[in-house]
């Protein structure tokens, strides 16, 4: 019986001493995983009057939710023959980024380009990034299904972007699906789409976010149990 005791501690210890050990993750990431993206939308909205959302065809290839600092990465369309060695950066920023980023690539063009597919996905996967942003094609969807890695982009295509793109920077400001974003602004996406946070913002956003979701959230009861979502509007002010 003690030594069944002991063995239960030294477990309770183990397990103990692996928690601590875990990296602590960006308090401000965690929260804005929480919080749905129409009220991160409305929050940039509301207090900067800014519509920083990405347009209505970029989709999920499967249902998704994530958030994370972005990684940039442009390419620049050009024909040529110098095959993949003339799109390295992008595979060079894959290696390079910090888990938990969110992979966001701009073609000039590119609906009808691959950006990336199941090779560079399973990297993304296993270097351990959050989700990608292509704006852009994406081919292999099996792959990227299986792997059950989160991709938005403007679309499903077989092409690929060796000979016709050439990588132009990584962490550079980009204009992804008409949204700005730099490098390390907070990318939140789920079903309803993809909004970019300014970092230099992100705190007061997701505040406000959390407020706005609080409400909401509050409504829906006081709906069911009124029937009227006139009543619930004016009373708490959100629709």
């Amino acid at each position: 019986m003690k030594r069944t005791l002991w063995m239960l501690v030294f477990a309770i210890l183990a397990v103990a001493v692996w928690l601590m050990a875990q990296p602590v993750g960006d308090p401000l990431i965690e929260g804005f995983r929480m919080v749905e993206v129409a009220s991160v939308s409305d929050a940039m909205e509301q207090l900067y009057g800014q519509k920083n959302y990405m347009s209505h065809e970029m989709r999920p290839l499967a249902a998704a939710k994530f958030a994370g600092p972005a990684v940039t990465v442009l390419l620049k369309k050009e024909e040529h023959k110098e095959g993949s060695a003339a799109s390295a950066g992008m595979l060079d920023a894959i290696d390079n980024a910090k888990p938990g980023s969110v992979y966001v690539m701009v073609l000039e063009d590119g609906a009808d380009y691959a950006g990336m597919g199941g090779l560079m996905a399973t990297a993304m996967k296993y270097r351990g990034l959050t989700g990608a942003i292509i704006d852009g094609g994406v081919r292999d969807t099996p792959q990227i299904r299986k792997l059950q890695f989160p991709v938005f982009s403007r679309g499903v295509v077989p092409s690929t972007s060796v000979n016709h793109y050439r990588f132009a920077g990584v962490n550079v400001p980009v204009t992804c699906a008409g949204a700005h974003v730099a490098a390390n602004d907070i990318i939140v996406a789920d079903e309803d789409g993809v909004v970019v946070v300014p970092r230099a913002h992100a705190e007061e956003v997701l505040k406000k976010a959390e407020a706005l979701d609080n409400t909401e959230h509050s409504m829906l009861p006081f709906i069911e149990k009124f029937k009227s979502i006139k009543e619930a509007v004016a009373k708490f002010g959100r629709i």
